[in-house]
C-alpha cells in the first residue's frame, strides 16, 4: 500500500509556446489588420479559451494591449479555432478549451506609420496526466506591419488616444454593471490587502534569471512520481493475489482451461485472452473514474474536509472488512448473471469468465482496488486508468502463466490459514493509512483532533498489534490456532516491531524523516523534547523585536522552533526593520513535499542555522481555509475573483508576483520584494539548498554595499 504515500511535484514547466503574425504586412494609414496570436500546446496539456466565462472558475486566456497613438483596437479578441467543450462537475458548468494548437484574432486600425503594438497574455495551462494547472504570462510585440509611403497624405480617422492608465483587456470585457474601477475599489477596502498586493504587483520586476547550467525540466517528460505510483499499483495487484478470495481460484481457473481440450495453441490463445480480459476490465474501471473527476479536482480532494472524511470512513470500513467484522460482497444476482454468460464458451465466454473472477473476488480485491482509486483522486486524477492497468497486470499474469504452463501449479504453496493472515495484516494497514486522510482535513481546518503525537500513538499501537498477530499472540474470529510460525511470518513480525521501535522516539520529537510525507507536521506536536532541552517551549516563539506576536501564529506554526511570519506585508515590514533578506516559503497543509522538505532539509544544521540567523522567514499557506473579515477581501487583478480566505490571497500573491502555483516554492527576496536568486521548489539535496541560501545572502550584502 506504499503507493498511497506517493505524490508528484509540480515542476516549473512552460507547456505552451506562442507565435505571432498578421493578416497583411503592408497597409495604408486607416486600414484595418488582424493580429493573429497562435499557441501550440504540448501533448497531454490544454489551455482555456478566451471566451470562457471568468465566473465559472478556471482562468480564461486574456490579452492586454498597451495603448499607443499609432493604432486603435477594433472589437475584442476572438478565438479563430473552434474550442472544445465539456462539462466539468468540479466547476458545475461547461468549459471551453484547446488542445494541440489554437489561434486568436484581434483586429486593429492603423493610425500612424511605424505602429507600436505591444502587450501581454495571461493564461492557464492544465494537464490531464496529473491534474496540474500552471498560470503563465508572456509579452508580445507585433513589428511585421509596414505602412506604405504615398505621394499625397490620405485623410485618417481621428485617433481615439487612450489615456496612460487605460489597458484594453480584450478577451474579458467588464459587464455593463461592473465598471473597471471596481477592482481598485475592492482592493482599497482593506489597507493590509491593498499594500500586500500593491507590493506584489508594482515592485520592480525581478532581474534574476535562471542559470543556464541548470535548465528547467524538459516539457513532456514523465515525472518520476508516475513510475513510483505504477510500481505501487503493481505491488497492490500482487498483494491481491495473496488473499483468500483470489489465491484458491488460481488452480480452479487453470483446471477449467486444461479440461477444455483442443490443441496447445488454442489453450495458450484462450489463456492470453483471459489475462487481457482481466486487464481490460480493471482499466475500464479506471477510465470511468477518470471521466468522473476532472483535471482540476486534485486540490479539492487533497484539502477539502468532505472528500478527506469520506476517504477516512471508506478506509476504516475496508480495514474492518479485512479484519473479519463483515464482508463486502456484490449482489449474488449480478454474479450469477455474469457467470451465466461465461458458460456460453468461445472468446465471449472467456471474457465473462474474467468478469466473474473480478466479481467473485471483490470482497478481497475491492478494498485494495478502491484504495488505489482513492490514491489517484489525491492528485493522480487521470492516472487512475494507468494505475488500474498496472494493478490488473500483476493480477492477471499468474492466471495467464499457470493456464499456459499448468505443471507449474505443483510449485504453488497450498492454501491455508496464512491467506487469512495476509488479509488481516492488510486490514491493519488500511486502518493506519486511513489516518492520513483525517490528518489532511485536521491540518487544513485546525480541528486539533489528530496532532502528530496522537497520530504516532495510534500507529505504534496498530503496528504492534500486527507484530503480535503474526506471532500468534492475537487471534481473530476466522483464524485457526497457531502452534508454530514459519520463517517468513517471523521476518514480517520483526519488521513490524522494528517500525514500532523506530516510531517511539517520534513521540518525543524525533523527526522520523523517511515518514515525513505521511505524518502531520512537526509543529503540531504538543511535546518536543529537543525544544524542551534547548529551553524553548514554544513551537513558534513570540518575536522579541518589539513587533509583537506574528499574525495568525495562534493557529499556524513553523517547524523546528523557527521564528517567522505568516503574513506577507508584516514579514516584509519586519525585514526592513532588522535589515535582513527574506526567505519566502509558499507551502500548504496538504503538501506532502513541503513536509518532506521541512523534515529532511530544514532540520539539517547548515540550513537551520542560516534560516534562524540570516533570514526573515515568511511562510504563506496557499490552502489555508480561514475566512478573513469582509473588510479584508479584495478582487484579484489576476483572475477577477474575490479572495476571501488567507490561502486564496497567498495563492494569488504567488501567481501574480512569481507566475507559479507549485508548492513548495522558495524565494529569497530583498527588502523591496525583488528576487535575490532563482526560486526553487522540491530540492532534497541539502548542499544545493545551502548554496541557494548563501547565494541569496551574498547578493543581498552586495546590494547593501552599493547603497
Amino acid at each position: 500500500m506504499a503507493f498511497l504515500a506517493m505524490s508528484t511535484y509540480a515542476q516549473v514547466l512552460r507547456p505552451a509556446q506562442w507565435s505571432y503574425g498578421v493578416s497583411k504586412t503592408e497597409v495604408n494609414v486607416g486600414d484595418e489588420v488582424d493580429l493573429l496570436l497562435t499557441v501550440t500546446v504540448d501533448k497531454d496539456w490544454y489551455i482555456y479559451s478566451s471566451d470562457l466565462d471568468p465566473d465559472l472558475g478556471p482562468t480564461p486566456t486574456t490579452f492586454s494591449f498597451q495603448p499607443h497613438a499609432s493604432y486603435q483596437l477594433v472589437g475584442k479578441v476572438t478565438p479563430v479555432t473552434k474550442a472544445k467543450k465539456k462539462y466539468e462537475e468540479i466547476w458545475e458548468g461547461d468549459i471551453l478549451y484547446f488542445t494541440e494548437k489554437a489561434t486568436f484574432k484581434q483586429r486593429v486600425r492603423i493610425l500612424k506609420p511605424d505602429p507600436v503594438i505591444k502587450g501581454s497574455s495571461d493564461y492557464q495551462v492544465c494537464t490531464n496526466v496529473d491534474g496540474r494547472c500552471i498560470p503563465l504570462n508572456e509579452d508580445f510585440t507585433f513589428n511585421q506591419i509596414k505602412v506604405k509611403k504615398k505621394a499625397e497624405a490620405e485623410p485618417t480617422p481621428a485617433p481615439q488616444t487612450p489615456t496612460e492608465k487605460t489597458t484594453a483587456v480584450a478577451s474579458v470585457p467588464p459587464a455593463p454593471d461592473t465598471p473597471p474601477a471596481k477592482t481598485s475599489a475592492a482592493i482599497a477596502q482593506n489597507d493590509t490587502a491593498k499594500a500586500a498586493i500593491a507590493d506584489a504587483n508594482t515592485t520592480n520586476p525581478p532581474t534574476i534569471q535562471p542559470k543556464t547550467d541548470k535548465p528547467l525540466a524538459p516539457v513532456g517528460a514523465e515525472p518520476e512520481g508516475l513510475w513510483m505510483f505504477l510500481l505501487g499499483a503493481f505491488g497492490a495487484g500482487l498483494l491481491a493475489l495473496l488473499t483468500p478470495c483470489v489465491y484458491p481460484l488460481i488452480p480452479m481457473t487453470v483446471t477449467m482451461f486444461t479440461n477444455q481440450g483442443g490443441s496447445r495453441a488454442k489453450g495458450i490463445r484462450n489463456a492470453m485472452v483471459y489475462g487481457l480480459s482481466i486487464v481490460a476490465i480493471y482499466t475500464l474501471i479506471g477510465l470511468l473514474f477518470s471521466s468522473i473527476f476532472g483535471a482540476d479536482s486534485a486540490n479539492f480532494f487533497s484539502t477539502h474536509w468532505i472528500p478527506n472524511l469520506l476517504f477516512f470512513a471508506i478506509f476504516v470500513v475496508f480495514g474492518m472488512s479485512f479484519l473479519g467484522l463483515f464482508e463486502i460482497v456484490l449482489p449474488s444476482s449480478l454474479v450469477n448473471t455474469v457467470d451465466t454468460q461465461a458458460d456460453k464458451g468461445g472468446l465471449y465466454g472467456i471474457f465473462f469468465m474474467a468478469f466473474t473472477l473480478a466479481l467473485v473476488s471483490f470482497s478481497c480485491t475491492g478494498p485494495i482496488a478502491g484504495s488505489l482509486l482513492i490514491a489517484a483522486s489525491q492528485g493522480e486524477t487521470t492516472r487512475a486508468a494507468l494505475g488500474m492497468m498496472a494493478y490488473s497486470l500483476a493480477f492477471a499474469i499468474p492466471f495467464t502463466l499457470f493456464a499456459i504452463f499448468p505443471s507449474w501449479l505443483k510449485s504453488l504453496p497450498k492454501s491455508g490459514g496464512w491467506l487469512n493472515s495476509v488479509k488481516v495484516v492488510l486490514g491493519f494497514l488500511e486502518l493506519a493509512l486511513a489516518l492520513k486522510f483525517l490528518s489532511n482535513a485536521d491540518q487544513v481546518y485546525h480541528w486539533g483532533l489528530l496532532d502528530r503525537d496522537v497520530f504516532l500513538a495510534i500507529w505504534i499501537v496498530l503496528f504492534a498489534l500486527i507484530g503480535f498477530y503474526l506471532l500468534g499472540k492475537i487471534r481473530l474470529p476466522h483464524d485457526s490456532e497457531t502452534k508454530t510460525i514459519g520463517v517468513p511470518r517471523l521476518m514480517f513480525a520483526i519488521a513490524s516491531f522494528s517500525l514500532v521501535v523506530y516510531l517511539v522516539p517520534g513521540l518525543f520529537g524525533a523527526p522520523l524523516k523517511p515518514l515525513a510525507g505521511l505524518l502531520p507536521p512537526h509543529s503540531s506536536q504538543d511535546f518536543n523534547l529537543a525544544l524542551q532541552t534547548n529551553g524553548n517551549t514554544s513551537a513558534n516563539p513570540v518575536m522579541d523585536s518589539g513587533i509583537g506576536t506574528p499574525k495568525y501564529s495562534e493557529f499556524l506554526k513553523l517547524p523546528h522552533g523557527l521564528q517567522g511570519f505568516f503574513d506577507y506585508k508584516e514579514g516584509m515590514a519586519y525585514a526592513k526593520k532588522v535589515g535582513k533578506p527574506v526567505f519566502l516559503d509558499f507551502t500548504g497543509h496538504g503538501c506532502v513535499n513541503c513536509r518532506e522538505m521541512e523534515a529532511r532539509v530544514w532540520s539539517e544544521t547548515p540550513v537551520l542555522s542560516r534560516l534562524q540567523n540570516d533570514f526573515v522567514i515568511i511562510s504563506l499557506y496557499v490552502d489555508e481555509k480561514k475566512e478573513l473579515p469582509q473588510s479584508e477581501w479584495y478582487t484579484s487583478t489576476y483572475d477577477n475573483r474575490v479572495k476571501k480566505t488567507i490561502g486564496a490571497q497567498n495563492a494569488d500573491l504567488q501567481i501574480s508576483k512569481f507566475k507559479n502555483n507549485a508548492q513548495p516554492y522558495y524565494c529569497l527576496l530583498d527588502q523591496n520584494g525583488n528576487l535575490l536568486t532563482t526560486p526553487i521548489g522540491y530540492e532534497l539535496d541539502v548542499n544545493n539548498f545551502v548554496q541557494l541560501l548563501d547565494e541569496g545572502k551574498t547578493n543581498f550584502n552586495q546590494q547593501l554595499a552599493y547603497r
